[in-house]
């Protein structure tokens, strides 16, 4: 599993390390087909072994039989995705739809965390280790988690590299950490910000995922069957 995130770290956060390189030379839309092309199926790969593998190892605890498990776990992902998937994603620019580009962004929930998807994984990973229990749920909890504390690094790095004291003025009024900026008067919450078409589009997205998971133990099997999965062990 470690591995295999390892492999998905490289092509997503090295692809978006190139991302001027590779502009410079195949332009914007190409670069993110090209980007896409590879971390799709990649994730899909990562996502297949997890499901499949997700009890393996050690059972360290077993919750799901308490009556409070389902709401907090249900709950806290309903809120991870919120910020896992912003409502500041242009979702046309990821197949190039609509040319991509890089933005600044200070208003919704970027005031609540410059780097609102690693705060979405960490709830992510909260949660379904909380319901799963297994060692290798904490492995992969610790890849994740590892790979998006990197990608804080690389994202700021990146950013004030092509954007200069605009991004460092940003992150002065901005915190990783939620609410830190709030708390400590550099931010304040703006309601209307967060009421966008986008945030329906994650609640809808957070009711096709329940309905979902009444599959997972199908997909799990059906990745174990393919060739890959057998290869992957």
């Amino acid at each position: 599993m470690l591995a295999l995130l390892l492999a998905f770290a490289v092509l997503h956060s090295g692809g978006a390390s190139l991302r001027a390189w590779g502009v410079e030379r195949i332009g914007e839309r190409a670069w993110r087909v090209l980007f896409a092309a590879l971390s799709i199926p990649s994730a899909v790969v990562v996502i297949g072994y997890f499901l499949a593998h997700r009890y393996d190892g050690t059972r360290l605890w077993n919750l799901q039989e308490q009556a409070w498990i389902i709401p907090v776990v249900w709950v806290g992902t309903a809120i991870s995705f919120l910020f896992l998937y912003p409502a500041t994603y242009n979702l046309l620019e990821i197949p190039a739809v609509l040319k991509p580009q890089v933005r600044l962004y200070a208003t919704g929930i970027i005031r609540i965390s410059r780097h609102p998807q690693a705060v979405g994984q960490v709830l992510w990973c909260a949660t379904h280790l909380l319901w799963i229990g297994s060692s290798f749920m904490v492995v992969t909890c610790f890849g994740l988690i590892a790979h998006h504390l990197f990608a804080i690094w690389n994202g700021d790095r990146r950013l004030a590299n092509r954007f200069g004291a605009a991004f460092e003025e940003l992150k002065a009024h901005t915190s990783v950490i939620p609410f830190r900026a709030v708390l400590d008067g550099r931010q304040q919450l703006v309601l209307g910000e967060f009421l966008r078409p986008a945030q329906l589009g994650i609640a809808i997205a957070v009711g096709v995922f329940w309905w979902a998971h009444r599959w997972i133990g199908a997909g799990a099997t059906t990745f174990s069957r393919t060739g890959l999965g057998h290869l992957l062990g």
